[in-house]
This record gives structure tokens, sequence and C-alpha cells, in this order.
């Protein structure tokens, strides 16, 4: 739920979304006994953003992604710093142990998840170590020579049921069997699990069977945690997306270099567009780009996209630098008609450029052909996707630092004879206008060049100041 000025106010999910906007919107008798803070929050919501998902897992993991970036005022749940759980194995260590960590580095291990049901993950991984023999993080190995290793000094392997002396090479084959595992491939051993709960119900060990059960349900929520989240796609699955896209969108080379446009404003204000280029299947971050509307005000997506695509390519081709291999603009026929008129207006010959409309996640071609429609699992619709939400991140989050410099400014430029200088020193010290709100004389006076008098009169404008709704120095 945003506000007028595109604010984030909350952030939640649904199994069916009108049932639960309606509990929102309710008629006069039943507002009375909703949550003054539910209240507060109604009257200030102007629009909406809809994302659709295909499981309650990913609802709860992408409600807490979204909640944590951007902090809405009127969300309770995933506000804290606390990240959902990861598996991390050190595969560059001579013998990789299993651990639980909430962060994702880049020290060359593998990662899994993230998982939402941390109660499952911890009893799934438990289980690993007796079916594979795997470490976890809780044990030190020491060297017996010649690459051969002792992993417990105690009565562990004898519980486990596997070999305690082990050469680097046989752990290995252990360590791989694990990550097979995490990557969804357990049909086997989720066989044998659905043989012994039936084994044991047949026999009336009915606390035996519920411990199958209770461990077949874990484990195949933890899998399918680990199939659909895996933070990023691996290398053979990069290449098999960019051959599958080459050949749906009958391109002559493989779109190893994708460039998106897409465009952000409200109601026509704020109008800014975002390039975001992704290489070889991954995100290029160095590449992406922000633009400022230059040319026109108001509301008109079609003049927006002509205008940044006639920027970018004009500059590429001057600088002789080389166009990518596929230009993929965020909306329908006309988006995709104003990209390749922008090419025509500056002649230029334009690269394979097709649009990706959101309705049905439709591919618009420019050169004529019949609009697209792929299988929601095909793995090139899947890349188009990925590279559409993040320009469309990208060009949100340009408009929202904008939106929140002029609010500032517009503020601030209220209180007379307050100085650029004194402007940013404030924000720098107190980080927002709401936190300027809030703040006393001898807050203000703990600021570098405030003084009585200025503190004073700093305190009595904010404290009959009329604007409304916090706007942070990071993010309105």
């Amino acid at each position: 739920m945003l506000d007028r000025f595109g604010t984030i106010l909350y952030i939640g999910k649904a199994k069916s979304l009108k049932k639960r906007v309606s509990t929102y919107f309710l008629d006069s008798r039943q507002r009375r006994i909703q949550q003054p803070k539910v209240s507060a929050m109604i009257k200030l919501v102007y629009d909406f953003e809809v994302t659709v998902v295909k499981s309650e897992a990913e609802a709860i993991l992408l409600e807490g992604r979204l909640i944590k970036e951007w902090k809405p005022k009127y969300n309770t749940l995933f506000t804290d710093d606390k990240r959902f759980l990861l598996v991390h194995v050190d595969i560059q260590n001579a013998l990789p142990t299993f651990r639980l960590v909430r962060n994702r580095r880049d020290d060359g291990a593998r990662y899994f998840g993230p998982f939402a049901n941390p109660r499952a993950l911890r009893k799934t991984f438990v289980e690993m170590r007796s079916r594979f023999g795997i470490l976890l993080s809780d044990t030190t190995p020491k060297s017996v020579g010649g690459n051969r290793w002792q992993l417990y000094d105690d009565m562990r392997a004898e519980i486990y049921g596997h070999a305690n002396v082990v050469s680097g090479e046989e752990y290995r084959l252990r360590v791989d069997a694990g990550c097979a595992f995490l990557d969804g491939k357990a049909r086997e051993w989720i066989a044998e699990l659905e043989a012994a709960m039936k084994t044991a119900a047949e026999n009336r060990e009915y606390e035996r069977a519920a411990e199958y059960r209770d461990l077949l349900q874990a484990m195949r929520e933890t899998l399918e945690r680990a199939r659909r989240f895996t933070g990023g796609l691996r290398e053979p699955d990069r290449e098999a997306a960019l051959a599958t896209l080459q050949q749906a969108l009958a391109l002559k080379t493989s779109p190893d270099t994708i460039e998106c446009f897409d465009i952000s404003h409200i109601s026509g204000t704020f109008c800014v567009a975002s390039l975001v280029r992704f290489t070889d299947g991954k995100p290029d971050k160095g590449q992406y780009r922000r633009f400022k509307i230059k040319t026109f005000t108001g509301n008109d997506d079609f003049r927006a996209m002509e205008e940044v695509v006639a920027r970018r390519y004009r500059r590429l081709c001057d600088e002789g630098k080389p166009f990518p291999d596929l230009v993929v603009i965020d909306g329908g026929v006309g988006q995709v008609g104003s990209a390749l008129k922008a090419f025509v207006a500056e002649g230029l010959e334009p690269p394979p450029l097709i649009g990706l409309a959101k309705r049905e996640e439709t591919i618009i071609f420019s050169d004529g052909r019949s609009p697209l429609i792929l299988p929601h699992s095909h793995a090139g619709l899947r890349l188009l996707q990925r590279v559409r939400d993040e320009a469309h991140r990208f060009a949100n989050a340009y408009n929202a630092d904008l939106r929140s410099q002029k609010m500032r400014e517009s503020i601030l430029d209220d209180i007379t004879g307050l100085g650029v200088k004194r402007k940013a020193v404030l924000l720098a010290h107190f980080g927002s206008i709401q936190a300027m709100r809030k703040a006393t004389e001898a807050d203000f006076l703990s600021v570098e060049g405030i003084g009585a008098k200025r503190a004073s009169e700093l305190v009595h404008f904010f404290a009959h100041e009329k604007g409304g709704g916090e706007v942070s120095s990071k993010r309105s």
C-alpha cells in the first residue's frame, strides 16, 4: 500500500487478495472497531502494487525481504535486521563443513536458501548428518597423516553409522551427496522414509510413524525452499536460460548482454528512467544508469522511453562502444514502438528489441512478429523477469530518492535564514525530518553550528509544521 507520494506504507501477503484488502476498507460501523493505527494508515492509502508468487513459501520470503528493504511505517513483523537462514558449505576447505548462517558473503563457499521455516531446516539439517556423514560446524577433525582425517574423538561416529577415519576424497563424496540433497535430489531418501512410516503405522508403532511423518514434512518444506530460492543462478542454469531465450526469440546470437529500461513517475511528477545491464545472465551493476527526463514534464511514458533510449545508444555510438545483444523494454506495444522510434530518429540500427508486458508476461517484438507468451517455468522467461524486475526496482529507488530530496528541501526551505550548509548538517545529524520533529532544544544544540536561538526557532518551527509523514534521508 502506497501514499500519494509513492511512499510504501504497508507490505503484506494473502491467498485471496480481494478478501485481504477488503478487510481494511470496511463500512463506518465496522471501522469504529478497527485499531487506531490501521484507521490512520487507511486514510493515507492512495495506490497499490501487487506481486504474484507461486507459493506460500515464496510469499513469506518476499514479504520479509521487502519489509527489511523498505521498512514501511505500518509494518511490525520483519522490521529487525534478522535474516532468513542459509546453509553455508565451505567447499574450498580440505574437509568442508555445513553450517547455518544468515548472511551471504563472497567467500567462495556454496550457499543454499534462504529458508523461511527455521524449525524444519534445523530438523532436516541434523538428519543430514546421520544420512550423509557430513560435518556440521560443531566438529573439529584432526589429521592422522597421509591425507586421512579422524572426524570425531568420541562415540558420534558409531552413532551416525559412518566411518570415522576417511581420506579427503572419501569425505568429498559425502559433501557432494549433501549438496545434491539441498539441490532437491532427494527422491530415494523420501521414498525410504515413506516406506518406513507406512511400516510403522501397520505395526501400530504410531509414535514412530509420527516421527517419520514430521521428518518428511520438514524435508519437503526445506527442499521446496532449496529448489526455489538458491539466491542466484549457477553457471549451468544461466547458460541454459540464455540458450532457451535465444531459441524462443529466434536470435542469431546468444543474448549474453541484455539491457532493460523502465520509466517511473508519480502522476507525471519526478519522472525518471532506469537502465540495468545483465552480462552472462548476471547483474552488471557497474553498468547501471539513471536518467532524469529532460525534454518535457508531465505524464507520457512513451516520450520518456523514446528520450532515454535515444540518449543511451547515441552515446554508445559516439563512444564507439558495442550495443547489447538484446534490449528489453518494460512495457507493451506503445513503449516498444517508442524505443524503436528513438533508433530511427538517431539513424541507428537497433539490436534485437522486445517488450515484456506485465499482465500476462507477453513478449512484444519490434519487428512485427506476433506476441509470444512463454510458460511461467520457461528458463528464458524467468531470466527476462529478473532483468525487468531489477530495472523496475532501480527506477523506483531513484524516483524515491528524488522525492525524498525534494520534500526535505521544501520543508527546510520554509525555515527563515537556514542556509544550504546548515540544512545539510541538520540532515546528516538527525537522518530524517521525522527525527527533527521529535528533537528537543538540547538535541539541536548538539549539532555543530546551531546556537541557543536557532535551536529554539527549530523546536518552535517543527512544533507548528504541518507537513506530516516521515521523510528519511535514506528512503522516503
